[in-house]
């Protein structure tokens, strides 16, 4: 890793990196990522992946360099000029919010189109793995939902949709918090530190926080993903992916204080009104086409 000029941190997002602008001698500008030297096979295999996620023209901080310095693991990224999309897409007419929503669809098609290892344990085994504990962490919760039941009672009833899943790579973080619309109106992915493999339609767990902020934009992601044909079945594995995730959310932000609770409490009520309490499987937020 070459010295740089500057060097400024940025504190921002919930990943463990220590995260730099830098810049070289020139003025080039560029993102620097710094983990813990323990996370060097794990980040390495990020990096890796990163670069073959490239190969795909998806837009994003292209890998440059990865290696070890005195701080730990360090990756070197290109620099986005632009601004964070959950603040600046909302803002936008309904139009255009739809634009970049199909645009988020059309770039996490390419994400997915990059399979899954080969040694990867069959989906239904390891997802319903993952609800039993979420299940039992829950209901060990000091806290609880309104109606946290009707959750569970919809995982419970819909588990057989596991079965029988394909895989592929997955980003691991897909919703509007981390993506960047450059100052050439161009949509970025970021942050792929969370990447993982698994079944390409649980990717879309985080579209609450896309519904929230934008939810003609959150419409338009599905759409486009599906180029305007959306199965039902994908609604009701969504439902089940997002009840999976509302569950653990509340006992993960415990330690992180009251405002986070109150934050996962509001969003459970949201989620729950979209669903009519699990009783629908098709978010009242969501819509076939554009609506000006």
């Amino acid at each position: 890793m070459e010295d740089f000029k500057t060097r400024e941190p940025i504190n921002k997002g919930w990943s463990g990196d220590r995260k730099y602008r830098v810049a070289d001698e020139s003025g080039v500008r560029y993102l620097l990522r710094v983990s813990d030297i323990s996370q060097l096979e794990t980040k390495q295999a990020e990096f890796n992946m990163m670069k073959q996620v490239a190969t795909l023209d998806v837009p994003m901080c292209l890998p440059l360099e990865f290696g070890v310095c005195e701080e730990g693991v360090f990756s070197l990224q290109s620099w986005i000029d632009g601004v964070d999309a959950e603040d600046f897409i909302p803002d936008l007419s309904d139009t255009e919010q739809y634009k970049y929503g199909l645009e988020a669809g059309k770039i996490l098609r390419k994400i997915h189109s990059l399979p899954a290892q080969k040694t990867q344990e069959d989906w239904e085994v390891r997802f319903n793995r993952k609800i039993d504990l979420k299940i039992k962490k829950y209901g060990e919760c000091p806290l609880k939902y309104k109606n946290g039941q009707a959750f569970i009672d919809y995982i419970n009833a819909n588990r057989h949709l596991l079965k029988g899943r394909p895989q592929s790579y997955l980003h691991g973080d897909y919703h509007i918090g981390n993506m960047m619309v450059g100052t050439n109106r161009q949509l970025y992915i970021i942050d792929f530190n969370r990447n993982d493999y698994g079944d390409p339609w649980e990717e879309f767990n985080r579209i609450v926080w896309c519904a929230q902020k934008a939810p003609v934009f959150a419409s338009g992601m599905v759409n486009g993903y599906f180029e305007n044909d959306v199965p039902l079945e994908f609604f009701k594995l969504l439902a089940l992916y997002i009840s999976s995730n509302t569950l653990s959310s509340l006992y993960w932000a415990i330690p992180f204080g009251q405002s986070e609770v109150e934050t996962m409490l509001k969003q459970a009520d949201e989620i729950l009104s979209w669903y009519n309490n699990m009783r629908d499987v098709i978010p009242t937020w969501y819509f076939k086409g554009c609506r000006d």
